[in-house]
């Protein structure tokens, strides 16, 4: 039903500008259909630096380190692409002596072991928040029948209620974590299309990062980043960057159709 009133309307602006719907320039909504939403876990939430960061911070201490990652600091950090390679960094840069690169390496594996066995107990209790307007889209979505599907980089026992905590309950139709894949990225877009029931170009990625961004890109799907952080210039890839879902041009769902088609319409038939 959502698309015929979208179609309509561009129908309606064609008609008035003196032209006929199938030549004008917006694209038709019925050949590119949206049938389905797939959301990484830091789409919802901050996750990074109200989650990871705040319990790196709890794992120096378990290792009495005097290190307290800050805001700034943390998201200068993620231009590293590990957890490992951001730790080894900071103790390389407070690390002075001729056995520093053997102990940074060492500390380093320690410190991220003991940060992985904290992140299941304290991730939950941390306090994170859907970001706004996410409600209001997941909400679009379930009354539309639209399928939700959410992507985790991590493990089902935590992953599997952390959404539950950020979004409720009955809303997502299916959570992917590493526990049922073979290799995290795109792997885990394969795998929620699969369970969705859904070809890569039927559905729409939100993600809250560029290696989420590739990854989703990489499973054959557009996608949009969400990042409150992201310069005024799209990542290669992106449909859009959202600093959230909401504000005046809020990512409702007919928002999310239409940067679909754009999308995909704009694209060779060999692409979609």
């Amino acid at each position: 039903m959502g698309h015929s009133h979208v179609v309509s309307s561009t129908q309606e602006k064609s008609w008035r500008a003196g032209r006929f719907w199938w030549d004008c320039s917006q694209p038709d909504l019925s050949a590119h259909p949206l049938r389905a939403l797939i959301l990484d876990l830091d789409a919802l939430s901050d996750l990074d630096v109200d989650g990871h960061r705040v319990v790196f911070n709890a794992a120096f201490a378990a290792h009495g380190l005097p290190i307290q990652w800050g805001v700034a600091r943390y998201r200068q950090l993620l231009a590293l692409p590990d957890e490992r390679q951001r730790v080894t960094a900071e103790l390389r840069k407070r690390c002075v002596g001729p056995d520093c690169d053997v102990l940074t390496e060492v500390l380093a594996d320690e410190i991220c072991m003991t940060k992985d066995m904290m992140f299941d107990e304290m991730i939950l209790d941390a306090g994170l928040t859907p970001r706004p307007g996410l409600e209001d889209l997941m909400n679009d979505a379930f009354l539309a029948g639209l399928p939700v599907g959410v992507v985790a980089a991590g493990r089902r026992r935590w992953a599997e209620p952390l959404v539950r905590q950020l979004v409720g309950d009955g809303l997502v139709e299916t959570v992917v974590t590493t526990d049922d894949v073979s290799g995290p990225g795109a792997e885990l877009y394969r795998h929620a299309l699969d369970e969705l029931g859904v070809a890569g170009h039927d559905a729409l990625a939100m993600v809250g990062s560029v290696t989420g961004l590739r990854s989703a890109n990489a499973a054959g799907m557009a996608g949009v980043v969400i990042d409150p952080e992201a310069g005024p210039v799209s990542p290669g890839g992106a449909v859009a960057v959202r600093p959230d879902f909401a504000g005046p041009d809020a990512l409702r769902l007919p928002a999310c159709q239409r940067l679909h088609t754009q999308w995909w319409a704009q694209r060779s038939p060999s692409a979609a």
